[in-house]
């Protein structure tokens, strides 16, 4: 069993709970209560879901790699993670003038990290050969 990517299941499933109970009295919850127009709130609506879904897919990828190596599932899951840290980092740059207010590219970072040693350790136990 792979380690890292049970490491990395735990941590999008603690994600999960953090946007959920944490994020969606903070951020969701206003958003729908707003004056904003009913499909704008929609909108925001189906993409705080959405990103719930992400993350529970993701965990439950991560989960099913730790017996099963696929790297290219793997590595898209990186990828997706690091565009989010994109985003955060430029949108916290440009908009808020600072990394502090939006800290999630933290563990995106993390998650990405995680996961790509789990790769590692992946091929390192088909290939046989232990890499520096």
């Amino acid at each position: 069993m792979n380690k890292w990517m049970v490491t990395a299941a735990g941590l999008l499933f603690l994600t999960t709970g953090v946007h959920v109970f944490l994020g969606g009295p903070e951020i969701h919850l206003p958003i729908q209560e707003s004056e904003l127009a009913p499909p704008v709130r929609a909108v925001g609506a189906v993409i705080w879901h959405a990103v719930t879904v992400i993350l529970l897919v993701f965990g439950g990828a991560c989960t099913w790699l730790a017996r099963n190596p696929n790297p290219p599932l793997a590595w898209t899951m990186v990828a997706v993670q690091l565009g989010f840290v994109a985003l955060f980092i430029g949108y916290g740059m440009t908009l808020l003038g600072n990394l502090t207010v939006m800290p999630q590219w933290i563990i995106f970072t993390l998650i990405s990290a995680v996961i790509a040693m789990g790769v590692r350790t992946d091929k390192v136990k088909v290939s046989g050969v232990a890499t520096a």
